[in-house]
């Protein structure tokens, strides 16, 4: 068994380079950790190029010993991205997901924090909406931080990047109801009526939806506030609002 040992190694290099999105895009990859995730890509049929193991840790049983590396414990937490890393890792070919039937699409405005990101996308994929749509602005969904925070949702719902008025319109053209959260003269959300071809923007955690996209949506929806705090969380809402869509 060989084992890497050195953080100069220029296999070690490559894949560190892979915590930049520059580069994930160069080679098509990404870069995930922990052994769920790994699982949950291998079990979503998505690519998985190369296992990186801590030399005292086991490989997958599936995984071609090929494409098995072994590394030391130095060199591991040299590529890892967790303050406590779990010894295992893998890198993954990117993949787009084709939805099977297009119902229930969330549209995400300039999201920037990773770990709300990553929640909205295992909600929409909980709730059964068939894809969501990243608008200029948000976050890389390959950060690891939005990776981790998905818990594998990342593979199973298809996620695509598109400018959102292109996407609100091409909805529209067939016949999608598109739903903005804001709070100005918009219905409570009590008294939203979402049917079948329903997609809902939510925005950035700040400035809220761009005023474009409010113009463009066909109904406002709002959440009330009922005790002293200034706002939701926008992964907070969004998940309220999806599973409203749904009821």
């Amino acid at each position: 068994m060989r084992v890497i040992t050195s953080v100069q190694n220029n296999q070690v290099k490559e894949w560190k380079k892979l915590h930049r999105k520059k580069y994930r895009i160069e080679t098509n990859t990404f870069l995930i950790e922990g052994m769920h995730l790994i699982e949950e890509a291998f079990n979503s049929d998505w690519e998985i190029e190369t296992v990186i193991v801590q030399e005292e840790m086991e490989a997958p049983t599936w995984m071609n010993e090929e494409n098995v590396v072994f590394v030391t414990k130095r060199v591991f937490k040299e590529i890892s991205q967790t303050e406590a890393p779990q010894g295992i890792a893998a890198i993954v070919n990117m993949k787009t997901l084709i939805p099977k039937k297009e119902q229930y699409v969330l549209l995400i405005d300039a999201i920037q924090d990773p770990g709300n990101l990553g929640t909205m996308i295992r909600t929409a994929d909980a709730a059964g909406f068939s894809k969501v749509v990243l608008g200029n602005g948000t976050v890389d969904v390959f950060n690891d931080k939005v990776i981790r925070a998905t818990q594998g949702s990342l593979f199973h719902i298809p996620i695509e990047q598109a400018n959102l008025a292109d996407a609100i319109r091409e909805l529209q053209q067939n016949d999608f109801t598109v739903w903005a959260s804001t709070l100005r003269k918009a219905v409570d959300f009590s008294e939203m009526d979402a049917k079948e071809k329903s997609a809902l923007i939510v925005g950035n955690e700040g400035a809220g939806i761009n005023e474009q996209w409010i113009e463009m949506a066909d109904k406002l929806v709002k959440i009330p506030i009922y005790g002293e705090a200034e706002s939701l969380n926008v992964s907070v809402a969004a998940g309220i609002l999806m599973y409203k869509m749904r009821k």
